[in-house]
């Protein structure tokens, strides 16, 4: 029995199936992959007829494994689809390592015949490393937003929870994925259809492209109060040219000393010890998600020189750059997903 709406169900009865393709590459995100499948599972459940259906891919066609440890059976390996598919890469851990030039040949050959592609978490990057999202508008997790806008200058990254830019999209990572698949599934087949879907999932706030994936400063830093957001939003757009305190606190209408109050009293620390400690979180993302060399960190994080940031970096985590580095073979890829 259907659970749609009548509108709903006569608007889907005109409907031929969608096929997805999920590319699961190793160590993926379940999160991700399961937000977006089970929402055509549903799609189709309320509709009482098959709206969409799907295979999983991936090298070799055997199995997948997941960044969990659940592995899952493949349909296919990197085989020729049909131009009409939908492929959405699925990525997660170590997204640099599964990304392999077998992966990234499959991903050309069928852009270039006209394939929908999109990435899901960290599966944006492998989309564009193969070159597909030159010129377009992406989002991709914001704990790798760093490594993603240092290695692909030509891509517009956004903050979005999802983007769709023409027959490219991407995703944030979590739950990013049931936005996005509820947007498809309103543009194939009707919001009535789509507002179903999210009410079986229990799914009360559907987000846009105009959504931002991470929380709000007060909510994130659990303090609310404006100036102080003011402030730490300016400090977390000028991490490579930082601000000094004094101008910090004129640009928004207070005194040296008073934004010192400020920060002792909500956060237990001085602006200068929070902007360092922002910096170097930047640093660390770049050290453990790009090849950049630990001079070019430094200078993007707001270091003079090598032998400052190295002293800050160990006071702050108990090692050096050099070290960080080197624990994670190089900058052998984005390491760090949901």
């Amino acid at each position: 029995m259907s659970l749609a709406p009548k509108k709903a169900q006569q608007v889907a009865k005109t409907a031929e199936a969608r096929r997805f393709v999920f590319l699961l590459l190793d160590r993926f995100t379940m999160l991700s992959f399961a937000s977006a499948i089970e929402p055509l599972r549903i799609a189709n459940r309320v509709a009482g007829q098959s709206l969409y259906t799907w295979k999983l891919a991936g090298e070799g066609g055997d199995v997948a494994v997941c960044s969990n440890g659940a592995a899952f059976k493949l349909d296919m390996g990197l085989e020729e689809i049909e131009r009409e598919d939908t492929v959405l890469v699925c990525g997660g851990i170590d997204v640099q390592k599964a990304t392999t030039r077998a992966v990234l040949n499959w991903l050309r050959r069928e852009a270039r015949r006209g394939v929908t592609m999109g990435g899901l978490c960290t599966g944006a990057y492998a989309v564009a490393k193969a070159g597909l999202l030159d010129g377009k508008k992406a989002t991709i997790h914001w704990e790798n937003q760093d490594g993603f806008l240092e290695e692909f200058e030509d891509v517009k990254l956004t903050k979005s929870v999802f983007v769709m830019d023409g027959n490219r999209w991407t995703t944030a990572g979590g739950t990013s994925s049931l936005d996005l698949m509820l947007k498809v599934i309103a543009a194939d087949h009707g919001e009535d259809i789509a507002n179903t879907v999210a009410d079986q999932l229990i799914y009360s706030t559907i987000r846009t492209d105009q959504d931002t994936q991470r929380l709000s400063i007060p909510t994130r830093i659990g303090v609310r109060h404006p100036k102080l957001s003011q402030v730490i939003q300016m400090m977390e757009g000028n991490i490579e040219d930082p601000m000094s305190p004094a101008d910090l606190a004129e640009d928004v209408g207070m005194s040296t000393r008073q934004l010192e109050r400020l920060f002792r009293r909500y956060l237990n620390r001085s602006p200068k010890r929070y902007y360092m400690e922002l910096r170097l979180q930047k640093a660390r993302n770049l050290l453990m998600q790009t090849d950049m060399s630990v001079i070019n960190v430094a200078l993007a994080c707001g270091f003079a020189s090598p032998s400052h940031f190295s002293k800050c970096y160990r006071a702050h985590y108990n090692t050096t750059p050099y070290r960080e580095r080197g624990t994670q073979g190089g900058g052998t890829g984005i390491r760090l997903s949901i």
